[in-house]
């Protein structure tokens, strides 16, 4: 081989490896530009939502004092007699997401601990995937659901029971978020480093004993992390308690009776003959204010107890 042919291919080599790098190098920029692309219309789209909300509010309380706004015990925004006070909303809101947590809370940890302490390796492959068919459903086949046969067969033991109640929507709703409490739940069980639960068993421990003498406290920041997410879901479910809770806006702890949460309140108004630009129609910003800070403290919360669950094992 002579040495200009040497020259030229080594030449040859250099050209085709900086062309090779330098459409790497371009590509990983496309792709970066992208990736922070959708980050920052993520933020974007949060802020835009954050601040229409304020200004919409803000044109509600201009003519309705905050104080008003907290401590009114009524909320009559579409009566000739206008009372203003969000507690019936958070009352009703609150009550429906207490059954749902009362309901999901027991069965959803049971699931989580039989999925992981209890089931073989073939049972989880099916269970799991099923159980979590549960969050595909529609809410609005859940609210019908509610409606048309929970509420009568409930109402075979509680005769008091109202055709649009609390206690209904409240069940259904812990059914709808079974799947997160189970799923979340299972996932903190399974992070417990396997040298507790060896130990509790050399200390004389059968699994139930390890279970709940072990695994649950170890595993309980993340547990209780996925009970206020799924509180926050059950906060802001709007069907099911727009078909089957009722439109009665009224202060009561009373399961068996109607109530409103602040998401019915928003769908009614949304749907119904409200002037745009009224004192009626910005009603639904306040509340749906009020639910978007509500759902953000309680998802804080669950991030905090995430982030301290998870510190604890590294």
């Amino acid at each position: 081989m002579t040495s200009n042919t040497a020259t030229a291919i080594a030449r040859n080599s250099t050209g085709h490896s900086w062309s090779r790098s330098t459409r790497n190098r371009w590509g990983e920029w496309i792709i970066h530009g992208l990736l922070l692309f959708c980050g920052l219309l993520s933020i974007g789209t949060t802020i835009g939502i954050v601040g229409v909300l304020v200004w919409e509010s803000s044109l509600f309380f201009k003519n309705v004092p905050i104080s008003d706004f907290l401590t009114d015990l009524e909320w009559t925004p579409l009566f000739v007699d206008k009372h203003f006070g969000i507690a019936p909303l958070v009352c009703g809101t609150l009550l429906t997401a207490a059954i749902a947590a009362a309901f999901a809370l027991p069965f959803g940890l049971m699931i989580a601990i039989y999925l992981s302490e209890y089931a073989s390796e073939s049972k989880r492959r099916y269970i799991k995937p099923t159980l979590e068919i549960l969050a595909g459903v529609p809410t609005i086949v859940y609210g019908y659901f509610a409606l048309l046969y929970v509420t009568p067969f409930l109402q075979n033991f509680l005769p008091t029971l109202q055709g649009f109640n609390a206690l209904s929507p409240g069940i259904v709703i812990g059914i709808m978020i079974l799947p997160m409490i189970a799923s979340l739940s299972e996932d903190a069980l399974y992070a417990v480093p396997v040298s507790l639960k060896e130990g509790a068993y050399a200390l004389g421990s059968n699994r139930l004993q390890m279970v709940l003498g072990v695994l649950i406290p170890s595993a309980f920041g993340g547990i209780t992390a996925a009970v206020i997410l799924a509180l926050s879901r059950a906060v802001g479910e709007t069907m099911i308690v727009a078909i089957a809770a009722g439109q009665q806006p009224v202060l009561t702890l009373n399961p068996l009776q109607s109530v409103e949460t602040m998401t019915a309140y928003i769908v009614q108004v949304s749907l119904g003959d409200t002037p745009h630009g009224t004192i009626e129609y910005h009603t639904i910003f306040a509340v749906g204010l009020a639910l978007f800070l509500l759902t953000l403290i309680l998802n804080t919360i669950s991030m905090i107890l995430r982030k301290r669950y998870h510190r604890g094992y590294v």
